[in-house]
């Protein structure tokens, strides 16, 4: 892309130049200028990020990676009581958590587990908010008040499903001791099978 860029660049420095040895008068140049200018623009349109959302995509790449099921992570935990639909479009009730899709995407499945015992439970990621980022967690309680009282506090999750993906699921204790190796699939043919004679 970047050479799409450099290229597009010297093309039009190389218009304009020939452009200002072509034209005598200051007012073809002004012209010729402008055309260069716009022409510029509007190819080589640049979009600039908000220093906030780098700094925190930034500081993202750096300090996490992209969990795994049955990952234990250490979150900060907050609770919500507003609102009707949540981003997939199912109805806000209990069970279900916002968090940051760059880490738990939507679908994300994960168990969690606070100091006091009060909200401990499986939350299902159906839900993003403006304000949750990182190692952020909101879960929803139907009761304003006891989402007031929930505060701010340090939880563990474990995921235990990453999205939607059924085979991005922690494996069982059970399933990993019962587990049977799965004999490699048959290669395909390197060529085509033969037509049947009619």
């Amino acid at each position: 892309m970047r050479a799409m860029h450099k290229t597009v660049l010297i093309i039009c420095v190389a218009i304009y130049n020939a452009s200002m040895r072509l034209a005598r008068s200051v007012w073809r140049k002004a012209i010729v200028t402008t055309i260069a200018v716009g022409g510029f623009v509007s190819l080589y349109e640049v979009t600039i990020l908000d220093s906030k959302f780098v700094g925190y995509t930034l500081s993202l790449g750096r300090t996490s990676a992209i969990p795994t099921p049955g990952d234990r992570l250490a979150f900060t935990a907050t609770a919500y009581c507003k609102g009707l639909l949540t981003t997939s479009g199912v109805a806000a009730q209990n069970g279900i958590a916002a968090a940051d899709p760059l880490l738990l995407p939507v679908g994300s499945v994960v168990q969690m587990a606070t100091s006091d015992g009060g909200h401990d439970g499986i939350y299902t990621v159906l839900d993003t908010g403006p304000s949750v980022h990182g190692h952020e967690i909101d879960i929803y309680i139907w009761s304003c008040n006891e989402a007031l009282q929930f505060g701010r506090r340090p939880v563990t999750l474990s995921v235990l499903r990453l999205g939607w993906s059924p085979r991005a699921s922690a494996t069982s204790f059970l399933e990993r001791i019962l587990k049977r190796p799965q004999p490699d699939p048959t290669p395909l043919p390197s060529r085509p099978l033969p037509l049947e004679p009619k």
